[in-house]
């Protein structure tokens, strides 16, 4: 069944129509959550720190003081990335995560948000909620719930 929506098909500029409706809003999250990413990202840059950095203090600082090991950090984060190592020393050298072998077992490191990667958020936190109001305050509260909702049940029967 081919759908008729033209919003997207005139976005990317294509002529024929989707495949299916599923193909249709497949296309539609993927170039929604590209668009949304990229302002994201840009409303981060004067902070010196991608959307995955603030992603990981945000958890760090949800954990508390026991922090998180390297795979519970990135079991946890909203898109899980192949070298978490890597990641948690690059804000290990900006001075806002700590890290801390555990006596008992040397291969188990515990991270810990620091107070520079804490005052880093608290200066974020009103910039990063104007943006996300900026980017989706068109949408009443409603309408973001159930869009929330919609995009739940897809992950859910996403396997």
């Amino acid at each position: 069944m081919k759908t008729g929506n033209p919003g997207l098909r005139a976005e990317i500029q294509q002529a024929r129509p989707f495949e299916s409706p599923a193909q249709e809003a497949f296309l539609n999250l993927v170039r929604t959550a590209a668009t949304l990413e990229h302002a994201f990202e840009d409303g981060l840059k004067r902070y010196r720190v991608t959307a995955t950095q603030y992603n990981v203090l945000r958890i760090l600082r949800g954990a508390g003081e026991g922090g998180l090991c390297r795979n519970e950090v990135n079991a946890r984060m909203i898109a899980p990335v192949p070298d978490a190592t890597r990641l948690l020393d690059r804000l290990e050298a900006r001075g806002y995560v700590e890290r801390h072998r555990e006596a008992d077992d040397r291969r188990f490191v515990t991270a810990r948000i620091s107070g520079a990667g804490l005052e880093l958020l608290e200066r974020m936190e009103r910039p990063v909620a104007e943006l996300h109001e900026a980017q989706l305050g068109h949408l009443s509260a409603p309408e973001l719930r159930q869009l929330s909702a919609l995009l739940e049940r897809a992950r859910a029967g996403s396997g």
